[in-house]
């Protein structure tokens, strides 16, 4: 979660720089995209404004950001479920509508933390199947930190783990 944190911008290194690209990562930036480990929602908007969010927040065009929506529900399963409020969904569909208003930004790397760890597990394969169809699909760069041995496996292209106090990479598959 730290290493997360450091790669979205949220804090600093202790030591040396993280580079994106060429640049250094000093700030959140519009290139990555975190996916909260719980949702981080906006409880009082909709599924559809909380998705919607950032294109707004950047004052995006409103046909084109409401057509994004409606292809990101359709992508993430939850076609129908716009006008709903985050309330009325369960874990797993508050988890897609994190993943989508991630995506609705388009950033160049996709940051997700333990974002499967509270899901049952017929809903936990169910997201799993969907992280890896969009990664194959968009080709982005996906950072995913997990318990689970089993996850990453299945969901990883390349490994790291690590080991606690001081926090640091132990072994790269």
């Amino acid at each position: 979660t730290t290493l997360l944190n450091i790669l979205a911008g949220f804090l600093a290194p202790t030591g040396g720089q993280v580079v994106l690209g060429d640049n250094a990562i000093t700030g959140p930036g519009e290139d990555r995209g975190m996916v909260f480990q719980q949702g981080a929602l906006f409880e009082w908007l909709s599924v559809e404004k909380n998705i919607s969010f950032g294109p707004r927040m950047k004052k995006a065009d409103k046909d084109q950001t409401a057509a994004r929506v409606e292809e990101l529900l359709r992508t993430v399963g939850l076609a129908g479920f716009g006008d709903k409020q985050i309330y009325e969904l369960s874990g797993g569909m508050q988890q897609r509508v994190a993943l989508a208003r991630c995506l609705a930004n388009d950033p160049d790397v996709i940051l997700m933390d333990e974002p499967l760890g509270a899901l049952d597990a017929l809903t936990r394969e169910k997201m799993q199947a969907l992280v890896l169809k969009l990664w194959e699909e968009t080709g982005k760069t996906v950072i995913l930190v997990t318990h689970s041995v089993e996850e990453a496996l299945y969901l990883g292209d390349k490994l790291f783990v690590m080991v606690p106090r001081p926090g640091r990479i132990h072994s790269v598959y």
